[in-house]
């Protein structure tokens, strides 16, 4: 996937991730990939997409439907260059307070541009938690995707600290135990 590989100070490209990530909401990657390439040659760089008229980034939008996430990324672009000198915020606070950003979001840009060790929770983390961890709490309640949300960072700890489980409702049938065989 052309936004996830390094540019020449070998890092990812936020923008570029950015992009992409607005783009998959809701589309498949073999969808993404001839847009994101027309998207990021007529707005090359976010300062390109905040000075364009919303209706240029509308046209090079077209197709891919969902049109609130072309305005979104133009409105976001704009606090960017406005209030970010044009970088992209590095802290989980300042991303989530730009147009169009969420949870999910965030988590991705800064933790695939910056290192940032951040959790994404989608369907299918949600799966594989409930799952592994016998959540039988409706993964659509704030609460429980909180909650989710609070397992999938501690994984990412590394121990440092306890995964707390007491708000999490989980149902009577067994854990699948998950076993690492070392050859």
């Amino acid at each position: 996937m052309p936004w996830r590989e390094p540019g020449a100070n070998g890092q990812r490209d936020p923008y570029r991730v950015w992009i992409s990530e607005v783009m998959l909401q809701q589309t498949r990657v073999e969808t993404v990939l001839p847009y994101f390439e027309r998207f990021t040659a007529a707005f090359p760089t976010v300062e390109a997409l905040a000075e364009a008229e919303q209706d240029a980034v509308l046209k090079n939008w077209e197709g891919l439907g969902y049109y609130s996430r072309a305005r979104n990324l133009h409105r976001a672009a704009q606090t960017i260059v406005a209030q970010h000198d044009g970088q992209f915020p590095r802290t989980e606070d300042e991303a989530l307070a730009l147009p169009g950003v969420g949870p999910y979001t965030a988590a991705a840009v800064l933790s695939l541009s910056f290192g940032v060790p951040l959790a994404v929770l989608d369907g299918n983390v949600i799966r594989v938690l409930a799952r592994v961890f016998a959540v039988d709490a409706d993964a659509r309640k704030p609460a429980t995707r909180t909650a989710l949300q609070h397992v999938a960072d501690a994984l990412l700890d590394r121990g440092k600290r306890a995964v707390q489980f007491r708000r999490l409702r989980t149902c009577q049938r067994d854990r699948n135990d998950l076993a690492l065989e070392h050859h």
